[in-house]
């Protein structure tokens, strides 16, 4: 298992309710983050391309940019999947993909989760949070097999509990909290980058 400070990728899956959440999370992390922050979101196709990335960039001190393919990935950087393509990490950078979509959803948190996970192993932790559907749990249970990070989200707290109750069956060594307590114990696990002064 990786020391405290030692994790360098966050990938984020939510869908049902997930908008709010996830400006509650990424307003409390700070810009100096020693990770990378990937977020897979349901969303239509037919979203506006900028819309949800201007919604979270206007709350946090951390970049955030919808992922383009080939983008390396860089701490304190938060990696949004465009809608309607599944977001995939190798080896330090993100890549996009239109193969068909996985329970219904592309991007698909599983594809992002278990891209991440072989990508970064060790080094990488999946929050799943909100959400009507299994999606995140397989990709979650990847995560923790190769020895990751789990968060889920309390259920009891989400706006739709069937995707962490899902995550959790998948995961049960996952660590169950509510949104508040999660950008601090990311922030406890990832680290802050040194800053020259």
């Amino acid at each position: 298992m990786t020391d405290t400070g030692a994790y360098r990728l966050v990938a984020i899956g939510a869908s049902w309710g997930g908008l709010d959440v996830l400006r509650d999370i990424l307003r409390d992390l700070p810009a100096e983050l020693d990770a990378a922050v990937v977020i897979a979101q349901h969303r239509s196709p037919d979203s506006h391309p900028t819309a949800f990335r201007d919604l979270l960039g206007a709350v946090t001190h951390l970049k955030v940019r919808e992922a383009s393919d080939k983008d390396a990935v860089r701490p304190g950087t938060v990696y949004i999947a465009a809608p309607d393509y599944h977001l995939l990490i190798d080896s330090g950078s993100v890549s996009l993909s239109t193969d068909e979509p996985v329970l219904y959803a592309r991007p698909s948190i599983d594809v992002l989760f278990e891209t991440a996970a072989e990508s970064y192993r060790d080094r990488c932790i999946g929050v799943v949070l909100t959400g009507a559907n299994d999606d995140g749990s397989r990709g979650l249970a990847r995560v923790v097999e190769l020895g990751g990070r789990a968060i889920v989200q309390d259920p009891e707290t989400a706006q739709r509990d069937e995707m962490p109750r899902a995550a959790l069956r998948a995961a049960p060594t996952a660590r169950v909290i509510p949104v508040a307590e999660i950008a601090p114990l990311l922030v406890e696990l990832c680290g802050l980058a040194r800053v020259a002064v």
